[in-house]
């Protein structure tokens, strides 16, 4: 968020200290938030998983049982089914609308500027 907020303030030729909002900026450069469109890219990616055919190699991961797997000290790793997971909440999405592709994709469009 930082570091995409100082390159939105270079591209207008801004700095900090000219103490101009974020919400200013971007209106002005008309970019959606980076995390918007990071949720976005994910949830786009798990409906495309979701409409092969449960044959399919990238179907394989679901299947795997990670809880023999250990993990390090410190705070767990979410791992990508709990991100999608915590997308969908967010996005207040069902598993079963991933079936069929334009209510999906229309569900999970994050609003851009443009």
């Amino acid at each position: 968020m930082v570091a995409e907020m100082r390159m939105l303030r270079w591209m207008c030729g801004h700095t900090r200290l000219d103490r101009i909002r974020n919400v200013v900026i971007r209106e002005k450069v008309r970019v959606a938030p980076i995390e918007k469109k990071m949720r976005e890219t994910r949830v786009r990616w798990f409906g495309h998983v979701k409409r092969r055919s449960v044959n399919a190699t990238m179907r394989s991961c679901e299947m795997m049982d990670l809880r023999q797997c250990r993990r390090g000290r410190g705070r767990q790793k979410t791992s990508w089914t709990e991100g999608i997971r915590g997308d969908q909440n967010f996005l207040a999405l069902k598993e079963d609308i991933a079936q069929d592709r334009s209510p999906w994709r229309s569900r999970i469009k994050s609003v851009e500027h443009r």
